[in-house]
């Protein structure tokens, strides 16, 4: 079998198994080198896994509050840890074992190991340093390995892993990053997280909601610190209802490990200082790229920061080597990495009309209980811009099928610019505002305006009409607050 392909993709995460796909659609020859397992870190322990267990979470909340809804269940409910692992980890399994199948279905090559540019156009596969955990069901039969292969294009998406600040390393035992939070042995009864992202909100709002005492610990002024101040406001009001004790503008300074628990000295903004104590702490700090030990120095790919510099389409500094996702840095998420692994993949084939890939239109979800979305410019943002704007917002405890559903915390703000009608950006939280966020992210694509939206119809009860509403608000136009 020749080992010259028309593309090679490092890493079989998001970015790199779609970059596969559509390249074999377009009718190249391709391979992915993949050294741990397929589908990366969002199908086997970020993405889906975590839906997982918030899912059970939100079944835990609803039967606890059964009473709310005229129900009467009869004795307790108890999280039972090891099945909600094992069904975690099972939908991790078939994810993993679904790309194996398209990836057979599309005649897309594995190359089993650990890739390492040599040259543009060259790479050497050796043994991988992890154990390698193929796909049960249908795999490729082009199932390689180690050697030296060559391509006229080759994509780097190898992803991204925890950071970890000094001295306050994870452990695996008391100190867990996000591999460990997924799959506990047992609920600890007191747990600190450090860093309020999405991935530290989301873990404090699933083990909260097991019963676990929560304190999350957040460097910023305000929990999630990528959303509009006004959308973070209303969570933490919500979180902290819950329960979970939230520290801002504090850090950990520093940690002593017991024998089952770890003391954590939080420095606060002014200048006090005070100590914490929890069978687990969570480091949820960020993460950083997966650039070392795969040959971008002898290749010359420049990097920044830790991230390999890329243009809209995917390209490096070198022809003929491209990165797509969290290896190219920010915004870090999946559905990134998918649309610029199409992005780019059709540059390559040489497509008309392929559009570099606009950072500005890209979602944003978090799926804490209330979730959280937004898309496009907070209002800061708008105003560091030195944009007129005009806002709008809606409550969801003026929609009927928010509090039919007996959920009715929650919001949604819009921003457009007061001069032309453009949609600047848009933020929800509440109940199911992950799915809702995609109407204005379309919306904001087709460059809607405020008019648009005033004249679309959405369909009554939905909480969507809170989407409608707030734009009515930014126009003094709103019909039911």
């Amino acid at each position: 079998m020749s080992n010259a392909y028309d593309v090679i993709v490092i890493g079989s995460g998001p970015g790199g198994y779609i970059a596969a796909i559509r390249a074999s659609q377009l009718g190249m020859k391709v391979a992915v080198v993949e050294r741990e397992h397929l589908a990366g870190i969002c199908s086997n322990w970020g993405c889906i896994p975590t839906k997982a267990l918030l899912r059970t979470a939100d079944v835990l909340h609803t039967a606890t509050h059964a009473k709310d809804y005229g129900l009467t269940l009869e004795g307790s409910i108890k999280p039972d840890v090891k099945a909600i692992v094992a069904r975690s980890r099972g939908i991790a399994a078939r994810m993993n074992n679904g790309v194996g199948f398209l990836f057979k279905k599309n005649k897309v090559d594995i190359i089993w190991g650990e890739a390492k540019l040599t040259k543009p156009g060259e790479i050497v596969v050796g043994k991988s340093t992890k154990p390698v955990v193929q796909p049960q069901g249908p795999v490729p039969k082009n199932t390689l390995g180690e050697g030296t292969y060559t391509a006229k294009h080759i994509i780097v998406a190898t992803g991204a892993r925890p950071r970890a600040l000094p001295g306050i390393e994870p452990d695996g035992k008391l100190i867990w990053t996000y591999f460990e939070a997924m799959k506990p042995e047992e609920l600890p009864k007191s747990l600190l997280v450090m860093g309020s992202g999405a991935i530290g909100i989301e873990f404090a709002s699933f083990y909260r909601t097991m019963g676990v005492d929560v304190t999350v610990v957040e460097i910023m002024s305000q929990v999630m610190p990528v959303e509009d101040a006004e959308i973070s406001a209303f969570a933490k009001k919500q979180f902290e209802k819950q329960g979970i004790k939230i520290h801002l503008e504090a850090k950990v300074a520093k940690v002593e490990k017991g024998a089952n628990s770890v003391t954590a000295t939080i420095e606060k903004k002014d200048g006090t200082s005070e100590k914490i104590t929890a069978d687990r702490m969570i480091s949820a700090v960020g993460v950083q790229a997966n650039i070392e030990n795969i040959g971008l120095e002898a290749a010359g790919v420049k990097t920044d920061r830790g991230f390999i510099v890329i243009d809209g389409y995917g390209k490096t500094n070198v022809a003929g080597i491209y990165a797509i996702g969290d290896v190219a840095g920010g915004p870090l998420l999946a559905h990134k990495a998918e649309h610029e692994a199409v992005v780019c993949v059709e540059k390559i084939a040489g497509l008309p009309n392929v559009h570099a890939t606009d950072k500005s239109k890209i979602p944003g979800c978090t799926y804490c209980n209330p979730q959280v979305a937004s898309v496009g410019l907070t209002e800061a943002k708008a105003k560091e811009q030195g944009r007129d704007i005009r806002v709008g917002r809606f409550s969801f405890a003026a929609n009927g099928k928010a509090v039919a559903l007996g959920e009715d915390q929650g919001m949604v703000k819009t921003i457009f610019d007061k001069k032309t009608g453009e949609l600047l950006g848009a933020h929800m939280v509440g109940a199911e505002v992950t799915e809702l966020i995609q109407g204005f992210v379309v919306a904001m694509n087709l460059e809607t305006t405020e008019e648009d939206l005033m004249h679309t119809i959405f369909p009554h009860p939905t909480i969507s009409e809170s989407m409608k509403e707030s734009v009515l608000d930014a126009y003094g136009r709103v019909l039911n607050a």
